[in-house]
């Protein structure tokens, strides 16, 4: 039983809102250098319940998301963990350059669903400093009626999988970017690799003036589906408290299922198989510069909330585990994608450039702590890993 606050739990907020007054708050995304540059500002609220706010420079929206952790980090279960915000952009993402490569190429689908399972691994000591998340193969099952034939379907269905923007996080190696602040003061980064250029202000308490618009089309956009059935995974967890253990070596697994409802909004269900935890439904649609009405996030936002979120869980399961001293801890984050391969008529598979993120603590430790503080949180973001690790959707197609 978490002794934390359940901050977001008793919040009147939604968990999810299109903001009304970006200008006001101080949030602009970064700049476009590929086609879609997205500055994601992450706080802690309560250890591991974390709000974001994410700029497009692409549809000029902000976007407000939230998250939390269940049982197996003592939390309160009260906004989806942060992997599901990456499995919920990725198969999003995936859904969006099946369609529009078919509509390019005249391919007519009668009837479409994607089911998407992402895998990580934690192995290792912490209190040793060698525990260390990683990043497996995705493995994604499309459920299709249209007219191709085997060969001609399964060429169409890996070419939108490599036009999504996120191809280029997963392909190649890309090592993140940072700047390190303790108390208002920059710190050069150990182990971590230092951002050229100077550091991005702190937005300290801006999170708290964000509004949310006013006609906000869909309300809920997120909401919990209940525990998700369980699987056998292996090396996977369920007991309260198992990703606080100091020595690990376990499996995660985060499931999506993906499908187009009538009205055009993509919804899709999250499953938490290992560590064994809450479903939530999400509604995602493009804005109208991507084809869509911007009812609901992007993939690109849900994507960069994920990672962000992520990376912000490793610092208070460090500080956590090691009785640490963190009062309170934020980051802004910058990612940049290209334009879809299909849906931005890019014609090409997805790029994206390294992230950077700037990362501003306040603590009493020392110097040296800090530093730690930050090479042990990417070291162990699964999501930092995802993108240092040179990855593959692996393809499995049923006819329907």
């Amino acid at each position: 039983m978490s002794l934390e606050p359940n901050i977001l739990g008793e919040s009147d907020t939604p968990l999810f809102f299109e903001l009304a007054n970006a200008d006001d708050v101080g949030i602009a995304p970064p700049e476009n250098r590929l086609g879609d540059s997205l500055r994601t500002w992450v706080r802690s609220l309560s250890v591991f319940q974390k709000e974001a706010l994410v700029a497009s420079s692409r549809t000029g929206r902000v976007w407000r998301l939230a998250s939390d952790e269940g049982p197996y980090l003592d939390g309160h279960d009260a906004a989806p963990c942060p992997l599901a915000f990456l499995s919920v952009g990725m198969i999003a993402s995936y859904m969006n350059e099946i369609t529009a490569l078919a509509k390019l190429q005249g391919v007519e689908i009668r009837k479409l669903k994607l089911t998407q399972d992402n895998y990580y691994t934690m192995t290792g000591s912490m209190p040793k400093r060698t525990m260390v998340g990683g990043a497996l193969p995705v493995e994604l099952q499309v459920e299709i009626d249209c007219d191709l034939e085997d060969a001609d379907l399964n060429q169409f269905l890996m070419n939108a999988v490599h036009a999504s923007p996120l191809n280029g996080l997963m392909r190649g190696k890309l090592d993140s970017l940072f700047t390190l602040s303790k108390n208002g003061h920059e710190l050069q980064p150990d182990k971590a690799k230092q951002m050229a250029g100077p550091v991005y202000p702190d937005p300290g308490n801006h999170f708290a003036l964000a509004q949310p618009t006013q006609n906000q089309a869909f309300d809920p956009i997120c909401w919990p589906k209940g525990v998700t059935p369980k699987k056998a995974v292996e090396g996977g967890t369920a007991a309260a408290g198992s990703s606080l253990t100091a020595e690990q070596n376990r499996r995660l697994n985060i499931g999506a299922t993906c499908t187009l409802r009538e009205d055009g909004m993509k919804e899709i269900l999250q499953l938490q198989y290992s560590p064994h935890g809450t479903s939530f439904n999400f509604l995602s649609e493009e804005a109208s510069e991507n084809g869509g009405l911007g009812r609901a996030p992007d993939a690109n936002s849900y994507i960069s909330a994920g990672i962000g979120f992520c990376f912000m869980t490793q610092f208070g399961r460090f500080v956590k585990m090691l009785k640490l001293d963190l009062s309170d801890y934020r980051i802004v984050q910058d990612s940049f994608f290209s334009l879809g391969g299909a849906s931005g008529g890019a014609g090409v598979a997805g790029a994206a450039d390294p992230l950077e993120t700037h990362v501003y603590l306040e603590t009493s430790e020392s110097d040296d702590i800090a530093r730690e503080m930050l090479d042990i949180s990417e070291q162990t973001c699964f999501l930092h890993a995802f993108c240092r690790t040179d990855l593959k959707t692996k393809l499995k197609v049923a006819r329907d």
